[in-house]
C-alpha cells in the first residue's frame, strides 16, 4: 500500500505540474486534493487485479491514477457546502476551505476529465479497443448508473426512510461501482473476456459492501483524529446505515461473511491473488 501510494503521488506530481499562468490556482487545488493522504485502496485494487494477468506495472499505475482522479473529484464535490459541507478530508482542510468554493468545483471537474484523458492515452495501453473499454467502464461506474446515481440516492436518504435493500442498492452504486471498476480494469487490461471476469465481479461486489459496512461502523464508533475526517454525520442527518438497520454486532458479522465470500471468489487463482485476499481482510480491519 505504501509503495503504491508513493507511485500514485509521483504520477500525480508529474501530471499536475504547476503552470506559470492564471490556471496555477486550479492546479494547486488539484494537487492539494490528490497528492498525499488517503488509503489509495482503489489504486491498489487496480494494481492487484492487473497483477493477476501480468500487466506491466507502469500501465497498471496509469489506470490506478485514473480511478483515483474520479475518487478524489467525488470527495471534493462531496465536501462542498451544497453537499456534506465538511471542513476536513484526509487530515487536512477540504479544497473549498483551503482555496474557495468555485476553485473546488473546477478542481473536481478537472480531475474527472483528467481520468479519461489518462485512459484514452496510448501510453496506458497500445490496444485502442482496451482503452475504449476502460473509458466506457469507468464512465458507467462513475455516472448516473453508478457513483453519481448513488450520491443522489444518498441525498434523498436525508428526507426519506430507506429499508435495507434500498440502502444496499445505494451503497452498491455510490461506493461499489468504482470498486467494481478496479477489478474489471484488471481483466480488461489483461485481455480477459467479459465472461472470464465473473469471479472478479463477485469479489468486487462483496468487498464493496463490506467496505461500506466497515465505513458505517467507523462513522458510528471510530476516532476522528485517526480517520482524518468528521464522523457521525450520517446519524446526525438521520440517514439509514447498515449499523442503524442491522445493529453493530450483526453489521460486523455481515462484513466478515462478505469478506469470506469475496475470498472464495478467488479460489481459481493461486498465490498471484494473495494481495487481493489480504485487501479483503484489511477492508474490515482498518481504523480509517
Amino acid at each position: 500500500m505504501a509503495r503504491t501510494a508513493h507511485e500514485v503521488d509521483a504520477l500525480f506530481d508529474a501530471l499536475l505540474a504547476l503552470p506559470d499562468d492564471p490556471r496555477r490556482g486550479l492546479y494547486a487545488a488539484m494537487r492539494h486534493a490528490a497528492i498525499g493522504g488517503g488509503k489509495r485502496l482503489r489504486p491498489l485494487l487496480v494494481v492487484a487485479a492487473c497483477d493477476l494477468f501480468k500487466v506491466d506495472r507502469p500501465q497498471a499505475l496509469r489506470v490506478a491514477v485514473a480511478i483515483e482522479c474520479v475518487h478524489v473529484y467525488s470527495l471534493i464535490h462531496d465536501d462542498l457546502p451544497c453537499m456534506d459541507d465538511d471542513d476536513l478530508r484526509r487530515g487536512k482542510p477540504t479544497v473549498h476551505k483551503a482555496f474557495d468554493e468555485a476553485t473546488a468545483v473546477l478542481a473536481g471537474d478537472a480531475l474527472q476529465t483528467l481520468a479519461f484523458e489518462i485512459l484514452s492515452d496510448p501510453e496506458t495501453h497500445p490496444d485502442p479497443f482496451v482503452r475504449i473499454e476502460l473509458v466506457a467502464e469507468l464512465a458507467r461506474a462513475a455516472g448516473p448508473a453508478g457513483m453519481v446515481g448513488g450520491q443522489m440516492m444518498d441525498i434523498v436518504a436525508e428526507s426519506e426512510t430507506f429499508d435495507l435493500p434500498t440502502t444496499t442498492r445505494l451503497q452498491q452504486l455510490k461506493t461499489g461501482a468504482l470498486i467494481g471498476f478496479c477489478l474489471e480494469a484488471g481483466g480488461v487490461m489483461g485481455h480477459v473476456s467479459p465472461a472470464g471476469r465473473t469471479a472478479l465481479r463477485g469479489y468486487a461486489r462483496d468487498i464493496g459492501l463490506a467496505f461500506q459496512i466497515a465505513d458505517d461502523l467507523l462513522d458510528a464508533t471510530g476516532d476522528e483524529s485517526v480517520a482524518g475526517k468528521a464522523l457521525g454525520k450520517d446519524a446526525e442527518a438521520g440517514k439509514a446505515t447498515f449499523v442503524s438497520l442491522l445493529g453493530e454486532e450483526r453489521a460486523r458479522t455481515q462484513a466478515g461473511m462478505l469478506v469470506d465470500q469475496a475470498i472464495a471468489h478467488l479460489a481459481a487463482f493461486g498465490s498471484e491473488a494473495e494481495l487481493l485476499r489480504q485487501l479483503a481482510r484489511y477492508i474490515v480491519e482498518r481504523d480509517r
